[in-house]
């Protein structure tokens, strides 16, 4: 039926597709039944724009998932389980995150304080679950981590760093 790539391509940009129909469904019925809808076709409008940009930004983050390994993402966790190395890592005591495109494949370094890297493909199955993870770290800019992740430099980058002065803040009190 479908192509095995033009499926993958499909649930790669699914969130887009589905932004797309819901907007387009909005302005079907702003302009068609006269007044009754513009309401409703206006509050799907600006859902639907909303998941096309949050769409738009998945789909640049997701890949095709053929790495080496596994990653899980529960309840702050993450778990990477690979044929060599593994290893968890909590969100709330990670203190650095960086793309290194000179391992192959590109890899995330994650960094918590006394406890060796994490080293997780940015191909592994499940690596996706990472977008909403990093979304929930605080100073973290997406669009700093679509930028490494679609470089063309082969030298590591620091995407997100805790700032050591106000976690020494935080636990004083």
């Amino acid at each position: 039926m479908i192509r095995p790539e033009a499926k993958a391509q499909l649930l790669r940009w699914r969130e887009v597709l589905a932004g797309a129909f819901a907007f387009l469904l909005g302005l079907w019925w702003l302009v068609g039944p006269g007044n009754l809808l513009i309401l409703p076709g206006v509050a799907l409008m600006v859902a639907g724009a909303a998941l096309i940009w949050v769409g738009a930004q998945r789909a640049r983050f997701r890949s095709a998932g053929q790495g080496p390994g596994a990653v899980q993402v529960d309840e702050g966790q993450i778990t990477y389980f690979g044929p060599l190395t593994g290893g968890a890592v909590d969100l709330r005591d990670l203190d650095r995150v960086v793309l290194d495109p000179t391992l192959h494949p590109t890899h995330w370094r994650l960094r918590q304080r006394g406890h060796p890297e994490l080293l997780i493909p940015v191909n592994a199955e499940g690596a996706e679950a990472l977008f909403d993870a990093f979304a929930t770290l605080e100073g973290l800019r997406m669009a700093q981590v679509l930028s490494a992740l679609n470089s063309l430099e082969n030298l590591p980058v620091v995407v997100w760093q805790r700032d050591l002065v106000i976690s020494a803040q935080a636990t004083l009190h």
